[in-house]
């Protein structure tokens, strides 16, 4: 399955797809609106390697709650992933059994040469 996670109200999400002009076989998923599943994010955790690389450390309620003070391990990455949508890293793109994680340039180059 072709999967992108994104929220709709981010400008940056929105403005990566438009660039990307994704086929029809993309199901993209607004986490805001249709939040992860445990299943969809074990699923990304399997594609990336730990819920680390899943975790936004850029997200408000990151610093807000004071979690960059504290030492984190893969189980609380996946809790607050699963509690609140900001700590998801966006878009995230699924296909081909890879996955891509964030709005980086680099990584936004990756998919452009993964999509072909």
């Amino acid at each position: 399955m072709k999967k992108v996670y994104y929220l709709k109200t981010c400008n940056t999400c929105t403005r990566i797809l438009k660039e990307l002009n994704l086929s029809s076989e993309f199901v993209l998923q607004d986490i805001k609106a249709e939040p992860i599943t445990v299943k969809q994010l074990e699923e990304m955790h399997v594609l990336s390697g730990s819920y680390e690389s899943l975790f936004s450390k850029r997200s408000k309620l990151y610093k807000e709650m004071g979690l960059k003070d504290q030492k984190l391990e893969e189980r609380d990455f996946k809790h607050y992933i699963l509690e609140h949508y900001t700590f998801l890293s966006r878009p995230v793109f699924v296909f081909n059994d890879q996955i891509f994680i964030g709005n980086s340039k680099k990584n936004i180059e990756a998919v452009k040469e993964a999509l072909g």
